[in-house]
């Protein structure tokens, strides 16, 4: 449900924080006092195009932020939001906030992680329904019609079965698909692939084999600098007359004759006889390494090839030797596929042939369950909607068979309403007057109240056209779908507002000058009160008939 809607500089809206109430919502007020800014700000923060005329004037940007408790929200939302790289919902809180500039700078956030409108779009969709004369009009749309029929009669599960075939068929089409092709461009894959699994297979590839060739081909390349340097090192400390170890000697002998003089310099000759043991054992690692480098140009020459074809394999099939490799096993696979393809399409037809059966039988099931359930369906919407004011009204579903067989089954369907008698059915959303439509979809919300998924149903123009019984059955319906969703209602009937949980007052102030809507919760007083001002006035009788109906 909608906890929470905080709407800045939108409008005749300076900064309203607007805390909603479960079960049934009216909003009134007099015309042109802001109750439409209610619907704009939530189309906004719903993802629909932003107009920079709305920006109050005198300032450069608006927002509109909506906390949702998600508790009982049966979409996905946990995963849309992992996939989408947004934050998770704190508490079951999803927070959307939309801001846009008089520049036309627009920014949207979800839980505070930057989005794109599309996804809050997308979000939108499972969260709020409206009806009236604005967009998310859900249940206009053919393939959302065939959702409601299929719950309203529980064939969900066979439904998700047939799609579940046909997602079978799919794959099976693109591997044939993959088969099917002239004979010039066969001999063309075959040949290219036939030269990669060769390319890749000869190179016998070790997955860490490059980092050990290029140090090894560094160390060939550089080796007769090596053993230079070596060389040098060994004679500057042992093999030259002035060598280190020569001169160590010379030392030692001078320190013994300074150790007979004095007793107490025993620990200079400790010290020198360690130092001498450090460089012969430097001399022996040093001849050691020097034998140990190999000049060898051949070896140094196969290196060179060996870090070239790495390169070229890497520059051809991937990143690393790894994704070389895998690339390799993908075309062997691949050109087995192809080698075999004869067969192999044998073997897809078959499977297509025993998949299209299946999903005739499946298919056909599904239609005659639909069939079944229509009448039923027209008629509890009718029944809805000779309480609502058509009283020689049709509702219909027309069902026919759909062009090619989709997720959805082997049919389309097209919900259809009648208002007046003599006159033929129309598409639903072919009804030119909104306070027509907005009562059929009130009529379609009671029937399935308990299968619609989306928690927040908004209803704009309800009562348009309506009045006496009419108008008090819309009151009662609103309530009676607002057991099961939150209902907002933007009414000017007290007979549709009297019901209602929770009763909201806009009115049009002027402060500093300046023109701002507020919006007010009503207390049972206030209620009495806006209710005689929608029935007429403040008179006593006015008073008494507004007690009576909230009675």
């Amino acid at each position: 449900m909608l906890t929470t809607l905080r709407i800045k500089n939108l409008a005749l809206v300076s900064d309203l924080t607007l805390e909603l109430q479960p079960g049934c919502n009216v909003i009134t007020g007099e015309t042109g006092a802001g109750k439409s800014i209610i619907i704009g700000a939530l189309n906004l923060v719903l993802g629909e195009r932003a107009d920079r005329t709305l920006i109050r004037s005198g300032e450069e940007s608006c927002s509109v932020e909506a906390v949702f408790d998600t508790k009982k929200l049966r979409a996905p939302l946990k995963i849309f939001l992992e996939e989408n790289g947004l934050e998770p919902c704190d508490d079951h809180q999803l927070v959307l906030k939309r801001t846009f500039t008089s520049a036309g700078t627009n920014r949207q956030f979800i839980n505070g992680s930057p989005t794109t409108l599309a996804t809050l779009g997308s979000i939108g969709e499972w969260l709020v329904d409206m009806h009236g004369p604005h967009d998310h009009q859900s249940l206009l749309h053919t393939g959302k019609q065939l959702l409601i029929l299929d719950a309203f009669g529980g064939l969900e599960k066979d439904r998700a079965a047939f799609g579940e075939l046909i997602r079978r068929r799919s794959v099976f089409e693109n591997e044939k698909s993959a088969l099917i092709v002239d004979e010039k461009t066969y001999a063309q894959q075959l040949d290219l692939l036939r030269f990669q699994v060769q390319e890749i297979s000869t190179a016998r590839l070790q997955p860490d084999e490059e980092k050990s060739v290029e140090e090894e081909f560094h160390r060939a390349s550089n080796a007769a600098k090596l053993l230079q340097l070596s060389q040098a090192a060994l004679d500057a400390l042992s093999e030259n007359e002035n060598s280190l170890l020569t001169q160590s000697g010379v030392i030692g002998r001078v320190l013994a004759e300074l150790q007979r003089v004095d007793a107490g310099a025993t620990n200079l000759i400790e010290l020198h006889a360690q130092a001498g043991e450090t460089l012969r054992e430097l001399q022996t690692a040093l001849s050691r390494y020097a034998d140990k480098v190999d000049v060898d140009p051949a070896r140094l020459a196969e290196l060179e090839e060996r870090l070239n074809l790495i390169h070229t394999l890497k520059r051809k099939y991937g990143a690393t030797l790894a994704e070389v490799i895998a690339f390799g096993d993908d075309a062997r696979q691949k050109l087995s596929v192809l080698e075999s393809r004869d067969a192999e399409l044998a073997r897809l037809n078959v499977a297509l042939a025993k998949l299209d059966a299946e999903i005739s039988i499946a298919g056909k099931k599904l239609s005659a369950a639909r069939q079944k359930v229509i009448p039923q369906l027209a008629k509890a919407v009718s029944k809805q909607l000779e309480d609502l004011g058509f009283k020689q009204s049709k509702f219909d579903v027309a069902i026919s068979a759909a062009a090619q067989p989709s997720s959805s089954g082997l049919d389309g369907i097209e919900f259809q309403f009648a208002p007046n008698p003599g006159e033929p059915a129309r598409p639903l959303r072919a009804i030119a007057s909104s306070g027509e439509m907005a009562r059929v979809m009130l009529a379609l919300k009671t029937v399935l109240a308990a299968e619609d998924e989306i928690p927040v149903l908004v209803f704009d123009e309800v009562d348009a056209n309506v009045g006496g019984e009419t108008a008090n059955a819309v009151g009662e319906k609103m309530q009676q779908i607002a057991t099961k969703r939150q209902v907002f209602c933007i009414t000017h009937l007290p007979q549709v507002a009297a019901p209602a949980d929770a009763h909201y007052v806009v009115t049009k102030q002027i402060k500093n000058g300046r023109t701002i809507s507020e919006i007010a919760l009503l207390d049972k007083k206030s209620r009495v009160t806006e209710l005689a001002r929608m029935l007429g006035g403040q008179t006593d009788a006015a008073r008494k008939h507004a007690e009576a109906l909230l009675k």
